[in-house]
């Protein structure tokens, strides 16, 4: 199964381009698994941008599947499908 993640700011520095692709083998992919393929290519820079020092992701985060909010759906549990977009979004600020 394929997924495309887009990458943002930072994250598209990190990682060197704005969009990759993933391919899954298992059935059942979540959006949890999408961010530690993420750390196991990328590594511990990528590992530190995501996720705090409890492990949990980073709450200024925004992680969107197919243009919505993880938080509407079933947050990391979202379950994807072949084909889906997962997007990790920083925060936009403004003046």
């Amino acid at each position: 199964m394929r997924v495309s993640v887009r990458l943002f700011t930072t994250l598209r520095e990190l990682i060197g381009k704005s969009k990759e692709d993933l391919d899954f083998t298992p059935a059942s992919v979540t959006v949890e698994d999408v961010l530690e393929e993420l750390v196991k290519r990328h590594g511990k820079t990528v590992k530190n941008y995501l996720y705090s020092e409890t492990g949990s992701v980073k709450t200024h985060l925004q992680l969107l599947v197919n243009g919505k909010n993880v938080d509407l759906l079933e947050e990391l549990e979202t379950q994807l499908k072949e084909g889906d977009q997962v997007a990790v979004v920083p925060p936009v600020g403004g003046g």
